[in-house]
């Protein structure tokens, strides 16, 4: 028989790694090694534990889990990682998926899609739920935002004014409509409200 596949889960919510990780007990071929609930520990556990295989939340403590992908694929290339979460964010699965994400899994998944998911990744494949799939294909035609765009949309989600906007950046009015029209065209939208709503949907901008 061969070795279980060594799995690290990386969550910081305690009831859910608990879930998990008695999910992937019930099969003889899984073996949860460590679980962590920041990307420090994340990193440390993947040092000590060298696992096959990490189940990785978006949202965490000390970067977040692209940021945390991004680390284990640079130091442990051999480990692979499947995101397993709440948000559906186009943004962040892309850059998820960007840092070396062998694929994303909604936390809303049956216990057999999650089993089947850590065997295809494991095995070398790709796992993303159908309407993510396509909006991610979308997304790689998308231009990025630069990071002054980033800052004015973050801004105009709040509901800044152009005027709001210019005095925080400490940039002329007339630039500030300049970033607004660029932001307009990459996300395809025609007006400021639409602009909110999407960089929320799309997690480019996350409310707290």
């Amino acid at each position: 028989m061969s070795e279980p596949i060594r799995i690290l889960i990386v969550d910081d919510h305690p009831a859910f790694r608990i879930g998990l990780a008695a999910i992937l007990g019930t099969q003889a071929d899984l073996r949860v090694v460590a679980e962590a609930s920041d990307v420090a520990e994340a990193l440390e556990l993947c040092e000590r534990e060298q696992p096959d295989l990490v189940l990785m939340d978006l949202r965490l403590p000390g970067g977040g889990g692209a940021r945390a992908t991004l680390a284990i694929r640079e130091r442990f290339p051999a480990t692979r990682v499947l995101i397993v979460t709440t948000y559906d964010g186009d943004e962040d699965i892309y850059r998820a998926m960007q840092a070396g994400a062998r694929g994303c899994v909604l936390k809303d998944l049956t216990s057999a899609e999650l089993i089947a998911a850590v065997h295809c990744v494991h095995r070398g494949g790709k796992v993303l739920p159908p309407g993510v799939a396509d909006r991610q294909r979308e997304r790689l035609h998308r231009k990025d935002l630069s990071s002054r765009e980033l800052q004015v949309l973050r801004h105009l989600v709040n509901g800044l004014s152009n005027k709001e906007i210019s005095r925080s950046l400490a940039i002329g009015e007339e630039s500030v409509k300049t970033h607004i029209s660029g932001i307009f065209l990459k996300l395809a939208v025609n007006d400021r409200t639409q602009a909110a709503i999407e960089a929320v949907r799309q997690g480019i901008v996350h409310l707290d």
